[in-house]
């Protein structure tokens, strides 16, 4: 990165003369520091978190993977609230120090719950989810708009400025499984946790040191800055989410209950949020075929992320128990994988980015759902190749690490068919005075599809260590028996997903009237 950040005096001389368009202010580097630290904390506790349950909680791959799907589904739904009391009343810096400040205690609490055992270790992590889900729902969303603020209008480096602060994204999600997966499998898992605690610290302490200073629009006036004070509602607000969130992650073990109210919560507002919107008597028949667009997309979004996000989950639980590891007589953490994703995008999108421009100017160019269908197709072809590995595996028998490594690759590019829908594609398409509505349902979307990926990983045979007891489960009537039937589900799922939005691309370019 030191090439693109130069030395302190040009870009301080750039942040004087925003107009001139070269360089970018010293803002965007402490936005990029601060968010590639968060990242390195979320990653890196993400990569260790289903081994430490099985491994350590000795708690069963089903319910470890169902866990994981109402941690990383909840974390998609926190950032609606955050994003509301930040418009209203914080404003981008406090809601970021709050946010940063939570999980950094949420990391800290996990490092308690490794170092504990039985029913305390259990009950420090549903602290710990709690805290960490709560802080991201300040943190994620407001900190990425801060960086456009950092512009005047119309600036052309705005763009230049989002793909520096990705990088950031991508170079703490590559370190963090490194750092923290070396930490948490070879020596604690505990440690592994502490390492994600400190990173988020770090980000923290440099973001408040230097908010001040740098923390600037093109006009040299401060951004971010407190709205107005909360009141007591707005407190009520909070400490009942917070309330909320740990009850839920509570609730079957508090009850001895196998009713899943996260499922319920998050898969029962994909069906209202859409009704409520649609049924509204103001919308014009040019909007509402744009908003069904938005809310069709959303739907094969889930089925892409559903199969995406098995890279926490069961691939992890895969890597760690029938993947050969061993690099020159030395085994890999199977927390290690989980970086090719954040390497593969920091070599790969430059080039998706360049072959998207040079299609557009042939005026070839898939149009959004066609993009989306190719992605699906990615994902499928992702597993064709996995599965093709496992194919007659034993219980005790192991694959080349290869076969993951290429998994993540083609799913990598699978995801960069993607990355240019999403909150782009939902902000033109969405009128005006539904831009909020729809914005919260697409994250409902991704918090839905992060659900089905824990439900989803649940259905990885065996159970054991080496997966012995081979125990069988079902999908939809299909049994699954063995890792190539496991597999087979995702291919199926995502190569039929595909096919169906391939057929209807064309009809849905026409309800999109004229925006692409």
């Amino acid at each position: 990165m030191s090439s693109q950040n130069g030395n302190g005096t040009e870009i301080s001389m750039n942040q004087q003369s925003a107009s001139s368009g070269k360089g970018h202010p010293k803002g965007l580097y402490l936005l990029f520091f601060t968010e590639m630290w968060e990242r390195f904390s979320y990653y890196g506790m993400r990569a260790i978190f289903v081994l430490y349950m099985v491994n350590q909680l000795r708690l069963a791959q089903d319910e470890a993977s169902n866990i994981y799907g109402s941690f990383t589904g909840l974390v998609y739904l926190t950032p609606l609230l955050g994003g509301y009391l930040c418009d209203r009343f914080l404003g981008n810096r406090r809601s970021i120090e709050i946010g940063g400040l939570l999980m950094a205690i949420g990391q800290f609490a996990m490092f308690f719950s490794a170092s504990a055992t039985g029913v305390t270790a259990i009950s420090l992590m549903w602290v710990a989810l709690t805290l960490l889900i709560v802080g991201n729902g300040f943190f994620k969303p407001n900190i990425s708009t801060m960086v456009g603020q950092l512009y005047p209008k119309g600036d052309r480096r705005v763009d230049a400025a989002f793909t520096v602060f990705y990088m950031g994204i991508n170079l703490g999600a590559f370190f963090s499984p490194l750092i923290c997966g070396t930490l948490g499998e070879k020596i604690d898992f505990k440690w592994g946790f502490f390492a994600a605690g400190i990173g988020m610290i770090l980000g923290l302490i440099t973001f408040m040191l230097q908010k001040n200073k740098v923390l600037v629009d093109g006009d040299n006036k401060p951004i971010g800055l407190p709205v107005k004070k909360m009141g007591i509602k707005e407190f009520g607000i909070i400490a009942g989410t917070i309330g909320l969130i740990f009850f839920l992650l509570n609730f079957k073990s508090m009850f001895n209950n196998d009713t899943d109210l996260i499922g319920y919560l998050i898969y029962g507002a994909m069906v209202i949020m859409p009704l409520i919107i649609l049924t509204d008597k103001s919308l014009l028949k040019e909007e509402r075929d744009r908003i069904i667009v938005i809310f069709i997309l959303a739907f094969f979004v889930i089925f892409f992320w559903g199969a995406f996000e098995q890279a926490g989950a069961s691939l992890t639980i895969f890597a760690d128990r029938q993947t050969d590891r061993h690099i020159f007589g030395v085994e890999m953490p199977a927390s290690y994988f989980q970086s090719v994703n954040p390497l593969a995008i920091i070599l790969l999108a430059p080039l998706f980015s360049s072959m998207w421009l040079g299609l557009g100017k042939r005026n070839l160019e898939p149009s959004s759902p066609r993009k989306m269908a190719i992605g699906l197709t990615l994902v499928a072809l992702g597993y064709v190749v996995i599965a093709f590995a496992v194919y007659g595996l034993g219980a005790a028998d192991k694959v080349s690490m290869f076969w993951l490594f290429a998994l993540y690759i083609i799913h990598t590019m699978g995801e960069l068919c993607l990355s240019p829908i999403g909150l782009s594609m939902v902000s033109k398409l969405s009128p005006a005075r539904f831009s909020s509505l729809l914005m919260g349902t697409w994250f409902l979307a991704n918090a839905a599809a992060n659900k089905f990926a824990g439900t989803l990983s649940a259905l990885i045979p065996g159970g054991g260590e080496s997966g012995e007891g081979n125990a069988v489960t079902s999908f939809m009537g299909f049994q699954i028996e063995n890792l190539f039937d496991f597999f087979l589900v995702f291919i199926v799922m995502c190569g039929a997903a595909a096919l169906i939005l391939f057929a209807i691309s064309r009809w849905l370019g026409k309800k999109m009237h004229g925006i692409h």
